[in-house]
């Protein structure tokens, strides 16, 4: 099946790779030349564990490029992928999906495509995306577009870091659609997927007893709706255990007890339930920020959902709060954070906690110094006005430090020699954002461990 997609960033890239080392033919759309250029010499712009070893695999079937008229036309599949950050009243910036409906219109030249909305987009934009990719066809062909092209929801539940993983090995494939053909080419195009039929990479294995992939077919307004309500509800798992981390604190509990003792209960499962710093990224924050503004364009206010958000705002002030309660003053301390992206396994700074935190120190007057492992170009890149507070090494960010956060759990620094890093330290002090690190064995170095909710 031939197939474009418009954007690459960590979507549209690891959609497409995919897609590509599944046997179908892809191309994907860039604006970004320099972008196009890396790919096109193999290499990607974007850290996620594997991709550069399947886009190799993925070649034979894979094509980048820069404009619509070589990649629209007699495309079978057209996914939008593009970005849409948030607007600043919250509301998602959908320009670049506008624009992507708009050189649809404009390029397409076939008998049937599926337009499918893969970026997160509000309820409703299905419509909106057919109205568009209906008014630029019939602007620039003079004829009208029935029956040409349908447009469906066919959202994304990739985490960063496992990215390709989660393409491979879903645990649902959702398709909103109204249209029977539509679905039926949809159906074709992830059948692999659904079947489990592929032979797996050695590096990305199957797991062990899987089966058939569920399909979820709903309508349009569904299936957007869908995308939102999962990553609010994730959301809220983080929150709601670091609301109960405050409380566990305050009695002497511990809460990564409590947690796996909630966790235990099959009604609720282990998985979010990580006291700590709480989430950033391209999804919660921008998500739950959307779902609030749509809610609101209906005359309904969604108190859950702000207040999960209001609370994974306080957890990064906690950080400076604990190391005040610890050093009484922080003007002129030195404060070394380790890691930089959001989470470990990829080099996203968007909306991570580590650059609220070292904003907020630097206002407080203390010296700042930051690593991470993948991350540290691209934060000189997007953060120039906080580049100088890098350094090369963890043990660099150590010297003469008065405290360390971790803020990022890289098993680079889960694994550091930390017995040595408490010989380079002014004041042996760490705390521990993620509750990842073994209190027990920094103890008997001489640190002063600190939990970011006890």
């Amino acid at each position: 099946m031939n197939v474009s997609i418009i954007g690459t960033g960590y979507v549209g890239l690891t959609t497409g790779t995919c897609l590509a080392f599944l046997g179908h033919k892809v191309t994907c759309i860039d604006s970004d030349e320099k972008k196009i250029a890396l790919l096109r010499a193999g290499k990607t712009p974007i850290y996620e564990p594997y991709l550069t070893e399947l886009l190799a695999e993925a070649a034979p079937n894979l094509q980048f490029c820069c404009d619509y008229a070589s990649a629209v036309p007699h495309a079978d599949v057209i996914f939008i992928a593009v970005g849409t950050p948030p607007s600043p009243n919250g509301s998602p910036d959908l320009r670049h999906v506008s624009a992507a409906a708009q050189g649809i219109g404009q390029h397409y030249a076939g008998d049937f495509t599926v337009v499918v909305n893969k970026s997160t987009v509000p309820i409703g934009s299905g419509n909106w995306v057919d109205s568009i990719v209906r008014e630029s066809y019939e602007k620039h062909h003079g004829k009208k577009a029935n029956g040409h092209f349908s447009v469906a929801s066919n959202p994304e539940f990739l985490r960063e870091g496992t990215g390709l993983h989660d393409s491979l090995y879903p645990d649902r494939v959702v398709i909103g659609s109204d249209d029977k053909r539509c679905l039926e080419v949809l159906y074709s195009l992830y059948r692999p997927i659904l079947d489990q039929t592929f032979a797996p990479p050695p590096y990305l294995p199957r797991p062990e007893g899987m089966g058939a992939v569920p399909l979820i077919s709903a309508d349009l307004a569904s299936a957007e709706l869908i995308k939102y309500a999962a990553n609010a509800f994730l959301a809220l798992k983080i929150s709601y255990i670091n609301e109960i981390g405050q409380l566990s604190e305050k009695v002497g509990a511990d809460i990564q007890q409590v947690a796996k003792g909630i966790g235990l209960d099959a009604r609720i499962g282990m998985r979010f339930l990580q006291s700590g710093i709480g989430w950033g990224g391209s999804c919660f924050g921008k998500d739950t920020s959307a779902l609030v503004s749509t809610a609101a364009e209906y005359n309904l206010t969604m108190p859950i959902v702000e207040a999960a958000r209001e609370i994974n705002r306080r957890q990064r002030e906690r950080v400076v709060d604990k190391l005040l309660g610890e050093l009484k003053i922080l003007k002129g301390r030195t404060i070394g954070l380790l890691g930089l992206a959001f989470k470990p396994n990829t080099d996203d700074l968007r909306e991570a906690p580590a650059i609220d935190i070292a904003r907020k120190l630097v206002e407080r007057g203390c010296k700042v110094r930051v690593h991470d492992p993948v991350a540290l170009e691209r934060f000189r890149q997007e953060y120039p006005d906080l580049a100088m507070l890098a350094s090369e090494s963890a043990e660099e960010v150590a010297d003469d430090a008065d405290a360390l956060v971790l803020v990022t759990e890289w098993q680079q620094y889960l694994e550091l020699d930390w017995e040595a890093l408490a010989g380079r330290m002014r004041s042996r002090i760490v705390l521990d954002g993620r509750n990842a690190l073994d209190r027990a064995r920094l103890t008997r170095f001489g640190f002063r461990y600190l939990g970011i909710a006890g």
